[in-house]
């Protein structure tokens, strides 16, 4: 947890306890890039502050994001305009908590994250199989060992959420999913109406597929989202 506040760390530290997880804290920004670099592949989850000392935390997620592309990450931020919060969505953020907030609201977040995240990244480490089970014309997923294809080309800098988003589009190719329907299906919980949640992660998606061919994520106005690969030659 990167967390300047230490009123709030020792808050957190409690329920963390209670929950039976082991935490570090980190109280300014190049602390934190300095715990994460000296073992990236220790941390589970990482709760990151935007309005940090010495480095501000977008600079520091937008660092994290370039050792780790699946770290799950949360941000928490006092800063309640929309541009602050699809920032950090699109910087690579798995999800946002706006202060104040609650800690048992913030132990749901983080279980909510972890249940999709961790669980399979257990699962990459025993890569027994190499079928896939999610399949179309162009595209090919392996939900076990995350492995994602598009064209044939590997797909391999995913976080969490967008595996999941991705997943979620591609396992019924050309139906249409609202925002809505994706933030229930995705996030696992209520978002209260925060759509641009989904189109912050549609479009950092769409990024990253559109390096290895056409786009297969398609806006339908009006409504929402889906994926079709039918119509797409490389």
């Amino acid at each position: 947890m990167v967390e300047d506040n230490h009123s709030v760390c020792e808050m957190m530290e409690m329920f963390f306890k209670k929950e039976q997880w082991q935490v570090t804290f980190a109280y300014d920004g190049l602390q934190a890039e300095d715990k994460f670099k000296n073992d990236s592949q220790k941390w589970d989850i990482i709760l990151l502050d935007l309005n940090l000392p010495k480095k501000d935390g977008m600079q520091v997620a937008a660092d994290i994001r370039r050792i780790s592309p699946t770290v799950p990450l949360i941000m928490l931020t006092a800063r309640d305009t929309e541009s602050d919060q699809v920032l950090g969505l699109e910087i690579g953020a798995d999800d946002y908590v706006t202060k104040p907030f609650s800690p048992i609201t913030l132990i749901a977040r983080i279980k909510a994250l972890y249940r999709r995240s961790a669980l399979s990244a257990h699962d990459d480490v025993n890569k027994q199989s190499s079928s896939f089970d999610v399949e179309t014309k162009h595209f090919k997923m392996n939900t076990k060992t995350r492995e994602v294809y598009l064209y044939d080309q590997p797909i391999t800098d995913l976080t969490p959420k967008e595996f999941d988003l991705l997943k979620t589009l591609a396992s019924k190719p050309r139906q249409v999913f609202t925002r809505s329907q994706l933030l229930q299906l995705v996030w696992d919980y209520e978002y209260y109406g925060d759509e641009r949640t989904v189109d912050a992660h549609i479009k950092k998606l769409r990024q990253k597929l559109e390096k290895v061919g056409p786009q297969v994520i398609q806006t339908v106005w009006g409504v929402g989202y889906k994926f079709d690969d039918e119509g797409q030659a490389q």
